[in-house]
């Protein structure tokens, strides 16, 4: 399988970010030669830590349309609809990171209309009775949407976050990706725990 993740340090950056990258990369995409008690055993990421590598990470298994693929300043937006779960990690894991030769910034955003510019979009779980305005207001956006909300990838969400025998994984759902125009790699479906490929209803 071809290695995708990010697993090197960037300059100036805290080593926490790339121990947690590291970890993530050897967990599951090398789990026949790696055991996860050990790769933990000395800083075991939080939830939201390992999430927010994902969503780091998400970045370089899909492809956005040309002219969707950043904000009007040049810049690779990952963003936060509702209340933040991440703290300052998220911020810390994008710093100094790059996509398509792109700076990646986080941005916290309060209304949909705001996702627009996001190329990543985590819908806080703040935000689950609000999917329909969502997805209405962003179809065709080329925005990915990300979350942990329950049954997100059921709903109309691209890729849902899940728990699997403690472990944070994610389903994915392939048809509201490609409906926005969205290209997903083989490596990333391969790793999901689910791929759907119908329209569910959403909201």
């Amino acid at each position: 399988m071809k290695r995708i993740l990010t697993v090197r340090r960037s300059q100036g950056k805290a080593g926490g970010s790339a121990l947690v990258r590291c970890a993530i990369f050897f967990f599951f995409f090398l789990p026949e030669c790696f055991s996860p008690g050990l790769l933990f055993a000395q800083n075991r990421p939080t939830e939201y830590q390992v999430k927010a590598v994902y969503l780091f990470n998400f970045a370089r298994f899909v492809e956005w349309p040309a002219e969707n693929g950043a904000g009007k300043d040049g810049t690779f937006v990952v963003c936060v609809l509702g209340d933040d779960p991440f703290g300052t990690f998220l911020d810390t894991t994008l710093a100094g990171e790059t996509v398509a030769g792109r700076n990646v910034v986080a941005q916290r955003i309060t209304k949909p209309q705001e996702a627009a510019a996001c190329r990543i979009l985590f819908v806080s779980t703040s935000e689950e009775s609000h999917l329909k305005e969502l997805f209405e207001v962003i179809a065709k956006k080329s925005v990915l949407t990300v979350s942990d909300i329950p049954q997100f990838a059921q709903r109309g969400g691209m890729i849902g976050f899940v728990t699997d025998e403690g472990k944070v994984r994610f389903e994915i759902n392939l048809t509201s990706a490609t409906d926005a125009g969205l290209t997903l790699s083989s490596d990333l479906l391969k790793v999901a725990t689910t791929v759907r490929k119908s329209a569910p209803g959403r909201g």
